[in-house]
């Protein structure tokens, strides 16, 4: 077994970053670490925490090009969308500080008429210590969805990236370690899949994953043994609809980005899209004109980069080789698209809903486009799959009302993934997507557990929980319920008047 990783750049590859792989027992050593800082970070209260995350907020802003480099580096990205992503995940980490206390500190709660004499309250403790998973295609913004929220709400993180962006986690913990040197808030594990299953085994208080669906499943296996909770982000099937009252350019647009942006490599991206057959053709031809357009590879004014993960392109090829040999047709891109590190924008359509190109996540610049007859086929279609994850509604007149029917955990109205740059929305799904959710009000409470207390003010008028309890008291309970619950609202309707 190797005793170093090996984070390789996939448009050169070079040799990002050698670390070395860490074994189960500095996997403890990490956590017990956390572990003791667990107390002093929750000491530090709401707005000593809140100081010290705008302090490592501020110096994460001042360096976003130095980031930006690394992750293009390991990912192969385009820097200014690695500026984005890093930009995007500062934001989240300002509205978690800056709202943790609203949304986990104490509040008084009505005790109800029947606990008149009790003052109730409700607050959120964090849990401890926290495992991150993280992924590779968003190798800062979307664990920094987990490890910004769980610090916010008073837990310590014990971090893995994936193996494949290892610098890019490193520089994130030793960026925590600079704004408070000797304290272990942020550590970072590195390797592959035993790793990961040592975090999971390892006695943190919850394990917060993104990655595929199978993995997934491993995971939440594995922390079922010591009944450690998770958070599941896993794959998406998002679709795009297009109504006939669609604004048809800002469409394309959404969809060309939703597709092929990031080498398609999105869990909210855009790989399936039905649109009426009203504007069916038309749309259909300002999408291959963007499409056809966009400029990939290793140029330097390159619009998305490699397949970061090598063998993804297998199941790219698989995909568009399935939906072609069922009937389908390519009007842009095909099998002849998909090359050894870069696969251009690829547009299928007649393409069966049971071929694997609809039916599982591709996670490539392919997308495939399908005519229906009336939106409600398009719901139909769209909620078949077995994911949940977000989708895409483009419409002047019905966009909340399709929206709402969507199964699925976001959904983005007239613009393309919006809803994960709204730090107050959660975001997560449903289905094979997953469980669970990270950002906003949701996100900080997903790393806590609720306290509630109740402190007796004056002595009960009855008392009820003690064996000295009178008949009197009984009667007086049962009179009293009635009161309170057996209006004449409740009662059985009369019967109405026989007919002779």
């Amino acid at each position: 077994m190797s005793t170093t990783l090996q984070s390789i750049n996939p448009t050169t590859g070079d040799v990002v970053a050698s670390p070395p792989v860490d074994d189960a027992s500095r996997v403890a050593e990490a956590v017990a670490r956390a572990r003791e800082e667990v107390d002093w970070w929750e000491g530090l209260g709401f707005a000593g925490r809140k100081e010290v995350l705008d302090r490592w907020r501020g110096l994460l802003a001042r360096r976003v090009p130095e980031l930006a480099r690394i992750v293009h580096d390991e990912t192969g990205k385009p820097i200014a969308d690695a500026q984005l992503e890093i930009g995007l995940a500062i934001e989240h980490l300002a509205w978690a500080t800056r709202h943790a206390e609203k949304v986990l500190g104490r509040k008084q709660v009505f005790s109800g008429a029947l606990m008149i004499n009790q003052a109730a309250s409700l607050e959120r403790r964090p849990l401890g210590v926290i495992g991150v998973i993280g992924p590779w295609n968003y190798p800062v913004f979307t664990p920094m969805g987990s490890i910004g929220y769980a610090l916010a709400a008073g837990n310590t993180v014990v971090f893995k990236p994936s193996e494949l962006t290892p610098a890019t986690g490193r520089w994130l913990a030793d960026t925590m370690e600079q704004v408070l040197p000797g304290r272990h808030l942020v550590q970072v594990l590195f390797g592959g899949g035993d790793v990961g299953a040592a975090l999971c085994r390892a006695g943190v208080d919850k394990l917060a994953f993104t990655g595929s669906t199978a993995t997934g499943k491993k995971v939440m296996a594995t922390c079922a043994e010591t009944l450690t909770p998770v958070i599941i982000e896993a794959g998406g099937k998002d679709a795009l609809l297009v109504d006939e009252d669609a604004d048809l350019d800002a469409a394309a647009e959404a969809a060309a980005w939703g597709a092929f942006s990031n080498a398609g490599q999105t869990c909210l991206g855009v790989e399936r899209i039905y649109v009426h057959e009203r504007v069916y053709d038309d749309f259909l031809a300002r999408l291959t004109a963007i499409a056809r357009e966009i400029r990939h590879g290793d140029r330097q004014d390159a619009q998305y980069g490699p397949m970061t993960l090598p063998k993804q392109i297998d199941v790219i090829r698989d995909h568009v080789n399935d939906a072609l040999r069922r009937g389908g047709r390519a009007v842009l891109g095909g099998a002849e698209a998909v090359g050894e590190r870069f696969v251009a924008p690829t547009i299928l359509v007649d393409v069966p809903e049971d071929s694997t190109a609809v039916t599982e996540e591709t996670f490539g610049p392919t997308v495939t486009v399908t005519r229906v007859s009336s939106m409600d086929e398009a719901v139909e279609a769209a909620n078949a799959g077995r994911y949940g994850l977000g989708s895409t509604v483009f419409s002047a007149a019905r966009g909340p009302e399709l929206a709402h029917r969507l199964r699925c955990g976001s959904t983005a109205i007239n613009g393309i993934i919006t809803f994960a740059a709204i730090p107050a929305l959660p975001m997560g799904g449903v289905g094979d997507s997953g469980f669970g959710r990270i950002h906003g009000a949701d996100g900080l409470r997903e790393f806590t557990y609720a306290k509630a207390v109740a402190r007796q003010r004056f002595s009960p008028a009855l008392a009820l929980t003690t064996f000295a309890r009178t008949e009197k008291a009984d009667t007086a309970f049962a009179q009293l319920i009635m009161v309170l619950h057996g209006g004449k609202n409740l009662l059985p309707a009369k019967a109405g008047r026989r007919r002779r």
